[in-house]
């Protein structure tokens, strides 16, 4: 039997205080990490998701149910060690954070990757933590579809990625869906991003960093 979670329960343990912090979400292989190098070279200082350096991560698609739990309590560590350093300092950006690390972890219980017990101290660790944190003041979502997202997978050619499932890709897909068609913590900014190629197109980038200054000027804390 799986555990179910209210993500605005958890979400709930937040403080009521705002960091100046940009975090941007959304699936493997949306862009990310290129929005947040475009961001850094305007002056925000990036934290970036623990991937390269990562001792567990081409385990875990080899092998999810083995290497379930020991991945998310990495990422957990790293993110709140991250949102910790990035409320200290002013104009950061980060790729992906532990207001969404709930995502995967919640997945991976639902497909009986990662057992309710895992899961249960999973869930207490990250309300734990989130009781020392507060909002971000801006949350970008990236969304695009289940094609495009394996699109760009096999175009980045990670191996480790490139073994997974679409059926995979197609929950993880739809638990962002859901998770952020729930969220209230902080201002939201969605942006369809199948169409637009940020890293390699000027004018793409520029309609990207027009909507984030836009909803940046519009945002209420």
């Amino acid at each position: 039997m799986n555990l179910r979670i209210n993500y605005s329960e958890v979400l709930n343990k937040v403080q009521e205080g705002v960091y100046d912090v940009i975090v941007i979400e959304g699936v493997v292989g949306v862009g990310k990490s290129s929005l947040m190098h475009i961001l850094g070279d305007m002056g925000y200082l990036e934290f970036e998701e623990p991937v390269v350096d990562n001792p567990i991560l081409d385990k875990f698609y080899y092998d999810r149910k083995r290497y379930s739990f020991p991945l998310q309590v990495f990422f957990l560590n790293k993110r709140f060690e991250h949102i910790k350093k990035a409320s200290q300092v002013k104009h950061a950006v980060m790729d992906r954070s532990i207001y969404g690390d709930a995502i995967f972890a919640r997945m991976l219980n639902l497909n009986g990757e990662m057992s309710d017990e895992e899961f249960g101290i999973y869930v207490e660790l990250l309300e734990n933590m989130l009781e020392h944190v507060a909002r971000p003041k801006l949350m970008v979502y990236l969304e695009v579809s289940v094609d495009e997202a394996m699109r760009r997978i096999q175009k980045r050619g990670r191996d480790y990625e490139l073994v997974v499932e679409r059926d995979y890709w197609e929950k993880l897909n739809k638990e962002y869906t859901e998770y952020f068609d729930a969220y209230t913590l902080s201002p939201i900014l969605k942006i369809n991003v199948d169409h637009l190629d940020f890293e390699n197109s000027e004018e793409d980038r520029t309609y990207v960093i027009q909507l984030i200054q836009e909803a940046l000027e519009n945002r209420v804390n």
